[in-house]
């Protein structure tokens, strides 16, 4: 699908999507829990759709009244095997959860995720009690069961998602667990697992983030749950106010411990104008300038953080780009690609990111079957005097479905065509 984009002036107010990463967290443990948990605000992204699935597989009870999701906990594999879509979330975590059941389970998945390394869930798995194959390090997947608990040390260099999986299972393993955490990144997200852990009543101790202590024999406790907003979608929509005119974004938690908030610093460090209350952001177009910001506990940024770049006057350099390498895309490259089909002029050395403000033009991208990409095209489309057109501009289902109605809906004097 191709997606045609004409400049825009941008403004309006929006209700913030629900939040990808809190709701498959929300699903992983309603399925581990006793009785019934009750999540609402729920999205229907494909990634949380093939999570919601690989529950059902194991054994949960599901059902859907609109954005509202009840699950019964049951464990019960049903086979005859388990698919994460393209989720790395959900392979990362599930195959933890897939290592509490007594049979041999096969994890597979599709897409992107043939391509995303596997080989650092083996050795944890192997140190407490599973049995694990991957092919050469990749999808697909054999674990058998049960996981005991114990000892193991864990790789956090790569992705924190292990170490989610990892912390969600084992408090239900027979034995305690300490775990050795080496090069730990993404941090806010392993707070947002421990949060969301201690709302369903499980306890875990870590000694910062380098060593975590796990008791094992604990029980998840059923709970209505409400789903917040989610910052890694709502970040494209307040650069796209920064530099084309004015937003306010209702039903997002300025406290939430979600990574991607971070964005708020580099608006305010571009010299965007931030007006924030508890559960509202206002942000309006100011003269943008060049700008540093480190994402690398939070590399989902950086498709936003480029065109924000791109719209500031001087040169603006983002850390983090050792991060981006096992993404959907190798995305550090196809941001310099794409974006520099529209005149972007974007260098990359070790692990930075650096890009030379100026005038963005019209033009074809392709969004190399990576929903962010998709999404940085279209905000592009703010700062040109042609149109853009985005190639698989259907990847925006992974996360964000509704991104193109919400955007369109917040522009002004604008024709799409799809």
């Amino acid at each position: 699908m191709k997606k045609t984009l004409n400049p825009s002036n941008y403004g309006g107010i929006l209700k913030a999507p629900s939040s990808k990463s809190y709701m498959q967290r929300a699903i992983a443990i309603a399925l581990l829990a006793e009785g019934k948990t009750n999540l609402s605000n729920c999205d229907k992204s494909k990634d949380s759709m093939a999570i919601l699935k690989m529950a059902g597989q194991l054994g949960a009870e599901i059902e859907t009244f609109g954005d509202q999701i009840q699950i019964t906990g049951n464990r019960n594999f049903k086979g005859p095997s388990l698919s994460a879509g393209e989720s790395g979330l959900g392979i990362r975590t599930f195959t933890p959860i897939a290592s509490l059941y007594h049979q041999k389970i096969e994890l597979i998945g599709e897409g992107s995720l043939l391509k995303r390394p596997m080989n650092m869930l083996e050795e944890p798995l192997k140190n407490l009690g599973v049995e694990i194959q991957s092919k050469n390090g990749f999808l697909p997947l054999l674990v058998k069961g049960p996981l005991k608990g114990g000892f193991s040390k864990v790789d956090g260099s790569i992705s924190s998602q292990v170490l989610t999986g990892l912390l969600i299972a084992l408090p239900l393993a027979q034995q305690d667990s300490v775990l050795i955490v080496d090069q730990l990144q993404s941090i806010p997200y392993i707070d947002m697992t421990l949060d969301i852990m201690k709302k369903f009543g499980i306890k875990v101790q870590h000694d910062q983030y380098e060593t975590f202590h796990i008791n094992g024999n604990q029980k998840y406790k059923s709970q209505e749950y409400d789903i917040e907003g989610d910052w890694s979608g709502a970040s494209f929509h307040l650069v796209a106010a920064a530099i084309s005119g004015e937003l306010e974004l209702l039903g997002i938690q300025t406290d939430s411990l979600q990574a991607d908030k971070a964005i708020l610093d580099a608006l305010k460090k571009a010299g965007a104008t931030v007006h924030t209350q508890k559960e509202s952001i206002m942000v309006k177009k100011g003269p943008l300038k060049g700008f540093e910001f480190d994402a690398t506990h939070c590399p989902d940024l950086f498709p936003p953080l480029a065109v924000l770049a791109a719209a500031s006057k001087g040169i603006s350099t983002i850390k983090g780009v050792n991060r981006l390498l096992y993404k959907e895309s190798n995305r550090a490259l196809v941001l310099q690609n794409e974006l520099g089909k529209l005149g972007v002029d974007i260098k990359i050395e070790d692990d930075l990111m650096i890009i030379h403000g100026g005038k963005i033009k019209g033009g074809e991208i392709d969004s190399n079957h990576d929903h962010r990409i998709a999404m940085a095209g279209a905000i592009c489309s703010l700062l040109t005097e042609e149109p853009i057109v985005i190639s698989n501009a259907e990847s925006i289902q992974k996360s964000y479905p509704d991104f193109y109605r919400d955007f369109d809906g917040l522009c002004s004097s604008k024709e799409s065509i799809v």
